[in-house]
């Protein structure tokens, strides 16, 4: 099998949720290490367009959102399981509502003015204006928490998390599962990306207390790589089928073989443009080519994910 390479940036919460997974399930991986902004050229070589952060490379194959990077993983290494068999589907439900709703609202509390202040504290004001519109420019059309609203749900979320950690140590049980790295990672941006904030924090220990265990599963075993060589090994053309589930699911009337595009539903609607490969009950796969990349087989998860017939010119 060819090599696991994430590609990432250090304070990236998404990030965050697939380093512990990869270190959960003791995975040897290579990191790249990404821009946070546009432009990013290495990136769309890959992707075509998605410019959203992390996305999984394994030879010429790139999986796009973290949702499906965690199938992905599971695939790769089925023990210690992200899907607990009797809670399967209440983990994918629960690991949603925190990759959206929770997440959400930890980044309009942690990024008000004071914490928005502390994490760029020290560096040039450019920098600090150059995230501001790259991330206005991902959200237009969104409606976002006002820190009043945010501060209020944060809390509340805080303390329905309590509940569920009463008596055990994870979120559904005695280990983690997806939902556990999912409300995860909010929490890590505000704790470690902007401590000025984590004050919110320590009315719930037991929250504290999981984040701690939830810490110590590590990165497993990274390797410094470049975007370069990424995009070489992609140029080799090793294929690699991660998912099982090729029965063809058509809800749009389009045709395999059909020039498509794939788009995120709200944030980060960039369109990634190419050939549809496949359409199951799952995901997405775009055949699409690049100059330096070669052949790159792109896959999306359904859900959060637009599919549309593309522009004809």
């Amino acid at each position: 099998m060819a090599d696991i390479i994430l590609h990432h940036y250090p304070t990236s919460p998404f990030s965050e949720k697939i380093r512990l997974a990869l270190g959960y399930k003791r995975l040897s991986w290579k990191s790249v290490i990404i821009p946070s902004v546009l432009p990013k050229p290495d990136v769309l070589a890959l992707t075509g367009g998605y410019r959203k952060t992390p996305f999984l490379q394994v030879g010429s194959d790139v999986y796009c959102d973290s949702a499906l990077i965690c199938d992905v993983l599971e695939h790769l290494q089925p023990e210690p399981t992200l899907y607990p068999p009797r809670n399967a589907g209440l983990a994918r439900v629960l690991a949603q509502w925190a990759d959206s709703t929770l997440f959400w609202a930890a980044m309009a509390y942690s990024l008000q003015a004071k914490g928005a202040a502390a994490m760029f504290e020290g560096l040039p004001v450019e920098v600090a204006k150059a995230f501001g519109a790259d991330r206005a420019a991902m959200s237009a059309g969104m409606t976002r928490l006002r820190p009043a609203d945010a501060t209020a749900a944060c809390k509340s979320y805080l303390r329905r998390m309590a509940d569920m950690l009463q008596g055990q140590d994870f979120l559904l049980g005695s280990v983690p599962c997806v939902a556990d790295f999912a409300a995860y990672h909010p929490l890590w941006f505000t704790r470690v990306r902007v401590p000025v904030m984590a004050g919110i924090l320590d009315a719930t220990p037991l929250v504290l207390a999981w984040m701690d265990r939830m810490a110590a599963l590590g990165h497993g075993q990274m390797e410094k790589y470049s975007a370069e060589q990424a995009i070489a090994v992609c140029a080799e053309g090793t294929r690699f089928e991660a998912l099982d589930d090729a029965f063809f699911q058509d809800e749009h009337g389009i045709a395999l073989g059909s020039r498509v595009t794939v788009a995120a539903e709200v944030f980060g609607q960039e369109p990634t443009q190419g050939e549809l490969l496949s359409a199951t009950r799952t995901r997405y796969t775009l055949r699409r080519v690049d100059d330096r990349a070669g052949i790159v087989h792109v896959h999306f998860p359904r859900i959060g994910y637009v599919l549309k017939a593309a522009p004809t010119a």
